[in-house]
C-alpha cells in the first residue's frame, strides 16, 4: 500500500526539484499551478511561477543495480502534480482502516468516515434500481435468451428487460466490445434530446462525446487547448484539484480568481477582471475560463445574471469557456436553480466557445465507480472537432456500462412504464435526505466556536472556515506543516473522520478551511456530529489563550 511516508517523500523531492522548502508547495493555497515552478509572491498573495531545473539525465555510470526510474528521473511535471482529494490524509486513512481490520479497538473510533471525496456509494447511498437491473441483463445476456426469458421476467420488470436489449441491441449485442470512440451514438441522441429539454435550446450528437467519467472530459480539453508552457487557464479559488493537477501534468499556467465567500460564493466579475489583467500583463497567454457551477468545494450555485456575465466576459476577452456542471441536479435552494451555461449562451446567441461537463458520479446516480460522463461542444471550429475525436480514439472508447448508465441518467423510465414510480421514489428519497444532511452540518458547523459556514446551494459539499488559535497556527508551522492539513489531520486521527484542508483547494491567503461531504448515512449522522463537535471544541479550547 501507498504509504503516508512514500507521500512525505514525494513531496519533499518535489520541493527539492524546484529549489523550495519542503512544505513550500502548499504554502500559497494553490497546490501544483504548473509543472516544475517555483511560487513568488506578488502583491495579491498568488503564486506566479517560473522554470525550474530539472534532474540530471541519466548518464550511464549509475551502478547495473540502481533503478532506472525513480522519483528524481521521472517526468518532473507529474512529480509537482498534487491531488489533495486522495493525498495524504485520506492515505493515512487507509492505513487506520487497516490497523481497525487487525486489531479492533485498537483506535478511539469504529470506523473510517471518508467526507474527503463525493462517493456517495462508499458512504451506503442505496444504488437505483432501474439502472443496475438493466446492467445485469447487459452483463449477462444468456437472461434475455428463450431458453430463460420466462425465469428473467419473474425477476426483472418488462422495461427493464426492454431497455437490455435495445441497449445490447446498440452494441451488436456484445457489452464487452469497443464502441464508436465518441460513444454510442444513440446514447449520444439521448443526450443531445436531454439538453434540449432541460434548455429549450437543439443540441446535436455529433457535438456530444461520452467520456469515462467528466474528469476524463476535462482532461481532454485541457489537452487541446495548452500548446506550450505560456497557455494559461483562469480557476476558481477555491478550485476541485482536478484542474491544478492537470495544469501541473501538461505544463501549463493556472490564473487564479477568488470567489466571494461573504456573498454566498458567487462570482466577483471585478475579481475575474484583475486575474485575466494581471496575467495577460505578465505575458501569459489566457485562452480559457473554468467555471464549476455548482461549486466544488463550495456549495454556491450562480445566479442566472451572473452566468449572463461571465458568458460576455469570455465573449470580450476571447476565452473559451469551461462549463463544469456535474451537480446540477444537486440544488437544494429555490433562490439559485440550475441554469446551463448552455442556456444562457443560446439566448444570448454568443459566439463564446463552450464546453459543458456532465456526469453520472454525482446527483442522485452516484455511480462513481462506472465511470461514465460527457462533454457538449458548442461553438467549436469543426477543425478542432475532428482532432477532438483523434484524440478520443487514442483511448479507443469510454467503458461500455458508463456509456449505459449515462443514458439511464439522461433517458429514465417515463410515466406509465412499470418502474418509473420506483425509479421516481428512490430519486426524491436520496435528494431529500442529502437536503436534509446538507442543512444539519451546516447548522452544526455553524454552532461551534471560530467557524463559520455558508448553507450549501447545491453539490454535496460544505467548505467551512475555521478561526485557528495562534498557538495552533504557531505550532503546526514549526513543524512545517500547513495548519488547515495539520487541524484535518487531528481530526482524521480522533474521530477517524476523513476530510481535505482548504489548502488543497486553495483559499484566500491567511484563511483556513477544509472541505466536508455530507454523504454519512442520515441514521449515523448524529453519531458523525457529535465527533466532529468534540474535536473542534477540544482542540480550540486546548489552544486559546487561558483567560
Amino acid at each position: 500500500m501507498y504509504s503516508l511516508r512514500a507521500a512525505s517523500r514525494a513531496v519533499s523531492v518535489a520541493a527539492s526539484a524546484v529549489k523550495l522548502p519542503r512544505n513550500a508547495l502548499t504554502n500559497c493555497g494553490l497546490r501544483a499551478l504548473s509543472s516544475s515552478v517555483a511560487p513568488m509572491q506578488p502583491a495579491n498573495g498568488v503564486a506566479t511561477t517560473t522554470t525550474a531545473t530539472a534532474p540530471a539525465a541519466n548518464n550511464g555510470s549509475q551502478s547495473a543495480s540502481a533503478k532506472v526510474l525513480t522519483l528524481e528521473t521521472m517526468n518532473p511535471h507529474v512529480r509537482t502534480m498534487e491531488y489533495a482529494v486522495r493525498g495524504a490524509i485520506p492515505i493515512r486513512a487507509e492505513e487506520l482502516k487497516a490497523q481497525l481490520a487487525k486489531q479492533p479497538g485498537s483506535l478511539p473510533f469504529k470506523q473510517i468516515t471518508a467526507c474527503n471525496i463525493g462517493n456517495p456509494q462508499q458512504l451506503a447511498q442505496k444504488p437505483i434500481t432501474f439502472l443496475r437491473q438493466v446492467s445485469a441483463l447487459m452483463e449477462y445476456a444468456d437472461l434475455l435468451s428463450p431458453a430463460m426469458i420466462e425465469t428473467t421476467r419473474k425477476l426483472f420488470p418488462a422495461d427493464a428487460i426492454e431497455r437490455a436489449r435495445r441497449n445490447l441491441s446498440f452494441v451488436g449485442n456484445a457489452a464487452g466490445a469497443y464502441t464508436h470512440s465518441l460513444g454510442v451514438y444513440e446514447v449520444r441522441q439521448n443526450v443531445a434530446r436531454f439538453i434540449e429539454q432541460r434548455d429549450g435550446f437543439p443540441a446535436s450528437p455529433g457535438h456530444i462525446c461520452l467520456t469515462s467519467g467528466a474528469s476524463g472530459a476535462v482532461e481532454r480539453v485541457l489537452d487541446m487547448l495548452v500548446s506550450n508552457p505560456n497557455v494559461g487557464i483562469m480557476i476558481p479559488i477555491p478550485q476541485y484539484p482536478l484542474y491544478t493537477a492537470t495544469l501541473a501534468r501538461i505544463n501549463a499556467q493556472a490564473v487564479p480568481y477568488y470567489l466571494q465567500e461573504e456573498h454566498d460564493w458567487q462570482l466577483s466579475m471585478a475579481d475575474l477582471k484583475r486575474a485575466l489583467d494581471e496575467a495577460r500583463a505578465s505575458g501569459t497567454d489566457v485562452r480559457a475560463l473554468v467555471v464549476i457551477n455548482p461549486g466544488n468545494p463550495t456549495g454556491g450555485c450562480l445566479l442566472e445574471s451572473n452566468i449572463a456575465e461571465i458568458v460576455r466576459f469570455c465573449e470580450d476577452n476571447h476565452l473559451v469557456l469551461l462549463a463544469d456542471e456535474v451537480y446540477q441536479t444537486n440544488i437544494y435552494t429555490e433562490t439559485n436553480p440550475f441554469v446551463s451555461f448552455k442556456k444562457v449562451v443560446s439566448q444570448l446567441q454568443s459566439p463564446v466557445e463552450l464546453f459543458s461537463f456532465h456526469s453520472i458520479s454525482k446527483g442522485m446516480i452516484g455511480e462513481c465507480g462506472r465511470r461514465g460522463g460527457y462533454y457538449e461542444a458548442v461553438n467549436i471550429d469543426e477543425d478542432i472537432m475532428a482532432q477532438m475525436l483523434k484524440l478520443a480514439s487514442v483511448s479507443l472508447c469510454p467503458n461500455v456500462q458508463g456509456q449505459m448508465a449515462v443514458d439511464i441518467m439522461v433517458n429514465p423510465p417515463k410515466p406509465g412504464d412499470p418502474s418509473y414510480e420506483q425509479y421516481v421514489r428512490e430519486i426524491d428519497d436520496i435528494f431529500q435526505s442529502m437536503k436534509r444532511r446538507a442543512k444539519k452540518l451546516a447548522a452544526a458547523f455553524n454552532s461551534l466556536p471560530n467557524m463559520t459556514c455558508n448553507d450549501a446551494q447545491g453539490a454535496m459539499y460544505l467548505f467551512p472556515r475555521v478561526e485557528l488559535p495562534q498557538a495552533f497556527i504557531d505550532e503546526a508551522k514549526a513543524k512545517g506543516q500547513q495548519p488547515d492539513s495539520a487541524y484535518c489531520m487531528q481530526m482524521l486521527e480522533a474521530t477517524g473522520i476523513s476530510v481535505v484542508p482548504g489548502s488543497g483547494f486553495g483559499q484566500v491567503p491567511g484563511t483556513f478551511h477544509f472541505r466536508s461531504t455530507f454523504l454519512p448515512p442520515e441514521e449515523l449522522f448524529d453519531d458523525f456530529i457529535d465527533g466532529f463537535k468534540r474535536f473542534h471544541t477540544g482542540l480550540i479550547a486546548r489552544y486559546s489563550p487561558k483567560i
